[in-house]
């Protein structure tokens, strides 16, 4: 049996892991051929343009790269010409047409880091980790013209913890996509790998996230609170502000009773009370039961554990945290802008 010629498609490292076994252990059953990026960025404060990870690495490895701003019918052009059996894309950033999907022989297959049909769409790992999934997963699918909907070949679970941020999550999932593919290539070059489609009354839909997302509501429940803290880290961040400045939370949870907490009384404490601190965060009173923060940043300082913030940043028990709305993340139709 012949190797696949894979053309991959993507511009962020999350896909690190799974080029790193196409071009070891996978070359058993595949060769990447080309690699499809977005152009080079300007990024940071100074706005140096910087080519992206993916980009980095097929420059190590001699591949030819295509940098579109658009796809093209000569984009398409260019595929065609490399002859591919299957383009694999993961995190690529732009809408691909039909007539580019089907030019591979074996047609485009995308890795979408959710359990689909949960989770469509652009935030899929911070809004699964921010609406409190215990699972979620990384999907191998079809792609279609509507958004996310294809057909699953398999996929690979994933637990969410707790104490999991969204960073944590996404690196246990770009490690995820290395069984998935060793399971799913050989399959698929031997013509057995067998497609379902989703239920799509059964759908769930993410939007691109903003800076405005950030916002903590003190009366909403502590579990709800510590899920939105974790699944908007590291960005765009959940914030509340105190003394005029703006403190990130960088981790929280949320106990699952007072009696974890001795001497704390919560039942008449307005919603955003801080009730002062344990050995591990600073607790705060919420609508239902105490979030616990237990990481925290000030402007122009380092994300800290809580009781190395609080030696140089007190948060007194009583002080009242303001709320402000938390906009949905989730719904149960696709996002129009």
């Amino acid at each position: 049996m012949s190797r696949l010629r894979i053309v991959f498609l993507g511009s962020d490292a999350i896909a690190l892991p799974l080029l790193g076994w196409l071009a070891g252990e996978g070359t058993a059953v595949a060769e990447v051929v080309a690699v499809f990026t977005q152009p080079d960025r300007a990024v940071g404060r100074g706005q140096k343009v910087t080519a992206n990870a993916i980009k980095g690495w097929a420059q190590e490895r001699g591949l030819p790269i295509y940098q579109p701003e658009k796809i093209t019918p000569d984009v398409r052009a260019q595929l065609a010409a490399l002859q591919p059996d299957l383009a694999l894309v993961m995190a690529y950033g732009h809408i691909l047409r039909d007539d580019f999907i089907n030019t591979p022989r074996l047609g485009t297959l995308n890795l979408h880091t959710s359990r689909l049909p949960k989770y469509r769409g652009a935030s899929p790992i911070e809004s699964a980790v921010a609406n409190g999934e215990t699972e979620t997963a990384v999907t191998l699918m079809r792609i279609v013209r509507e958004l996310d909907a294809g057909p699953v070949a398999d996929a690979e679970r994933v637990a969410i913890g707790p104490r999991d941020t969204a960073a944590d999550v996404e690196f246990r999932l770009a490690a995820a996509c290395v069984p998935l593919l060793a399971r799913a290539l050989p399959r698929l070059a031997a013509a057995t790998l067998a497609f379902a489609p989703q239920d799509a009354g059964a759908a769930t839909y993410c939007r691109k996230l903003e800076k405005t997302d950030g916002t903590l509501d003190f009366a909403a429940p502590a579990t709800v609170l510590a899920a939105r803290s974790n699944g908007l880290f590291p960005w765009p961040a959940c914030t509340f502000e105190l003394s005029g400045q703006a403190i990130k939370v960088g981790l929280a949870d949320a106990p699952e009773s007072s009696a974890e907490l001795p001497g704390v009384r919560v039942d008449q404490a307005p919603a955003g009370t801080v009730l002062g601190a344990d050995g591990e965060g600073v607790l705060v009173a919420t609508g239902r039961g105490v979030l616990r923060l237990l990481r925290l940043q000030r402007p122009g300082g380092r994300m800290l554990g809580a009781p190395e913030f609080l030696r140089g940043f007190p948060l007194p028990a009583g002080t009242l945290l303001a709320s402000r709305p938390m906009a949905p993340l989730v719904g149960a139709a696709p996002w129009r802008r």
